[in-house]
């Protein structure tokens, strides 16, 4: 049982939801915090008293415990992601910081605010730092786009993906000796989050994220990880706007049928310049945009703050974007992931009836209602960008293009 409560217990320190509370709710829900129990307390360290032997530490649902340590108190340090107590190695107060995760064990006092700690398990905040900077870095120098061909029989999949001048790309991804897992429907897609899953989850058209070794010409990658979901690509303008439900309306442009859009507080609202792709480092038609230029709104960005009132992409999951998609492409310029994630963004106050607007949003169960993974209003200028890079004399691209044309960049599956 001990094990157990372990396991559960680092399992959310990891996940470092950072759920911040205003205290007089905190208070009321410190009797039933989940992360407080008659022998454990579980959280982050936010305050460090060394001569004392105090730690403040601060759980994700805003309760505050102090755990008090004496010579008897042992410390354990555990890697990242671990959960087998025989890899922990000793540590010491001292050692520990600000931002650091611990599980404490003791017994708690009634009122549990405080704890005289037997045992305190440590997971460094540097030592995720440099894990979820590594995983990172695999997952950018994978594959990521639209599942456009399946092959039960050699268990791979054909991944496409496109550039923003409109170049294509397809990569042959084996997934034998991979784990695979799976968003599932009406959310907001985080890494943690996602469900193990098997080959035979993955259709054509969804979109898809993998790392591993890829062979030498790039074409073809043997899979340690894949994550895939269903996704939905709609735009279309503005009639209502909703603050009381955080719900926005608007015309589908494919169907001409009128849409429900809910916007949750991960969900990620940009808006696209009136300088249009000329702000990227080119000009509206094709050839314009290059992997340069530089990334307005960057300053507003910052991990945790997703909400239509606090903007910004997750770390962790991730948030909704991952690591950017595959990056500038021999030939094809800078990818539609790449120009995406340098929009500046805004909150849901910003929007107003009359914009035009592309989402993305997870396959419900009702198809009259989506809720945003990602969205960017304004998107006319870049509408007429795709449109001439077609050949269309400068209208818009059909409705159906959306998918094709974002599908796999825009808001799908997020990875760490």
């Amino acid at each position: 049982m001990r094990k157990t409560s372990l396991v559960i217990g680092l399992a959310f320190v990891l996940a470092s939801a950072g759920l911040c509370l205003p205290p007089a709710r905190a208070n009321s829900l410190q009797q039933a915090d989940p992360a407080i129990s008659a022998t454990r307390v579980y959280g982050k360290v936010t305050e460090i008293n060394t001569s004392a032997g105090t730690l403040n530490v601060k759980t994700d649902a805003g309760s505050v415990v102090v755990v008090n340590t004496n010579e008897k108190t042992t410390f354990q340090r555990m890697p990242p992601g671990e959960t087998d107590r025989a890899k922990a190695e000793a540590t010491s107060l001292t050692e520990i910081t600000v931002g650091d995760g611990i599980y404490a064990l003791g017994y708690v006092a009634a009122d549990r605010k405080s704890v005289p700690a037997q045992k305190i398990y440590v997971v460094s905040q540097s030592d995720i730092a440099k894990r979820n900077a590594a995983e990172r870095a695999k997952w950018a120098t994978g594959v990521k786009g639209v599942v456009s061909a399946v092959n039960p029989t050699t268990k791979e999949f054909t991944v496409t993906s496109r550039s923003l001048m409109g170049a294509s790309q397809a990569v042959t991804v084996a997934s034998e000796k991979a784990k695979l897992k799976r968003y599932p429907p009406d959310s907001i897609p985080k890494y943690v989050e996602a469900k193990a899953s098997k080959f035979e989850d993955v259709k054509v058209g969804d979109q898809l994220a993998a790392r591993g070794e890829k062979s030498p010409d790039g074409m073809h990658l043997n899979a340690e990880e894949i994550v895939s979901g269903s996704f939905k690509v709609v735009g279309g303008t503005i009639t209502a706007i909703d603050p009381a439900t955080n719900e926005v309306h608007i015309n589908d442009l494919q169907t001409k049928k009128p849409l429900t859009i809910m916007l949750r507080p991960d969900s990620v609202i940009r808006r696209f310049p009136q300088g249009g792709p000329g702000m990227f480092g080119g000009g509206g038609g094709p050839g314009g945009a290059n992997g340069g230029g530089a990334r307005p709104g960057a300053g507003a960005q910052g991990p945790g703050g997703q909400g239509p009132t606090a903007q910004g992409p997750g770390t962790q999951g991730p948030g909704a974007q991952g690591p950017g998609g595959q990056g500038p492409r021999p030939g094809g310029g800078m990818s539609m992931a790449d120009l995406l994630e340098r929009l500046p963004i805004i909150s849901a106050s910003d929007l107003k009836v009359g914009d035009m607007i592309i989402l993305s949003s997870t396959q419900g169960s009702d198809p009259a209602r989506l809720t945003a993974i990602s969205m960017v209003a304004g998107i006319e200028p870049l509408l007429q960008m795709m449109a001439a890079r077609q050949g269309a004399g400068g209208a818009q691209p059909r409705p159906q293009d959306l998918n094709s044309n974002f599908g796999g960049m825009f808001g799908g599956v997020g990875v760490p």
